[in-house]
């Protein structure tokens, strides 16, 4: 007796699932922005009131060296402490944030996103700067009030901190992922942010000519420079508008070195 088996079923060979198409730039921006934004949102009342108060206080302390009143020394430090509120955050924070998801292998987790490298730059990037806009004002208002300047233009911060933030964190991004350690990634935004108060509070008259070269080379110099011209009794717009313009240009170019950083960090 001859056991009669059926013939073995034929399967359809197995095809992959297409994946899912990358993200565009404005989406994936979008993305990583709001899951930063949710990140950071904890620690955002801290991060206001550091960043602020270490402004105000050296307004008062600026106080006791240059005079008040309408005149070039007191429009830079106003301007200068109100663009060192973005600088802490932007600068110094954002460097210390991606030197540590590179020696932690968080960037291993973004390469597998499906989003560009330029939108993890600029969602991160935007996200600490968002929180810097309320302390810029409380700063830049205190600082016109102590020292004697009009308020009627603080409204040019609206230009200023998104500018200047994009310009400082790209930089402050590029240092923390071309840092070999993070503890250098660490030493470099602080130095950073060292510069920024140095070049960017002090007046640039009272600074020698070789350190107004090294002024000239700091990110966040231009948007200072924009903030300060508004505070005179009749401003100059067509230098505000310009030194607007050269801060957005560097903006540019300090963004695209960190996104180049990132692949770089990425792929190693």
């Amino acid at each position: 007796m001859t056991l009669l088996t059926p013939p073995p079923a034929t399967t359809a060979p197995a095809t992959a699932a297409p994946l899912a198409p990358a993200a565009g730039l404005l989406s994936g921006l979008a993305a990583v922005y709001r899951a930063q934004l949710a990140r950071a949102r904890v620690a955002r009342i801290p991060l206001m009131f550091v960043a602020s108060f270490q402004s105000i206080g050296i307004l008062v302390m600026m106080r006791g060296v240059v005079d008040g009143g309408d005149n070039p020394s007191s429009r830079a430090v106003v301007a200068g402490s109100s663009v060192l509120v973005v600088a802490f955050v932007a600068l110094n924070l954002l460097a210390q944030y991606f030197g540590r998801l590179r020696a932690t292998g968080g960037l291993d987790h973004y390469a597998t996103l499906p989003v560009p490298a330029a939108s993890v730059v600029l969602g991160a990037a935007g996200a600490y700067a968002s929180f810097t806009l309320p302390g810029a004002l409380v700063t830049a208002g205190f600082g016109a009030a102590l020292f004697g300047l009009p308020v009627a233009h603080l409204w040019v911060l609206l230009a200023v901190v998104p500018l200047a933030g994009a310009a400082l964190s790209g930089l402050g991004a590029a240092l923390g992922l071309l840092a070999p350690k993070q503890e250098i990634a660490t030493m470099l935004g602080q130095l950073g942010m060292s510069a920024a108060l140095l070049l960017g509070v002090l007046p640039a008259s009272h600074l020698p000519q070789a350190v107004r070269l090294l002024r000239a080379l700091l990110p966040s110099t231009y948007g200072v420079d924009a903030f300060a011209d508004t505070f005179a009794a009749r401003p100059d717009w067509a230098a505000v508008i310009g030194d607007l313009g050269i801060c957005a240009g560097v903006g540019l170019l300090s963004l695209t070195l960190a996104t180049l950083a990132y692949r770089r960090a990425a792929t190693r």
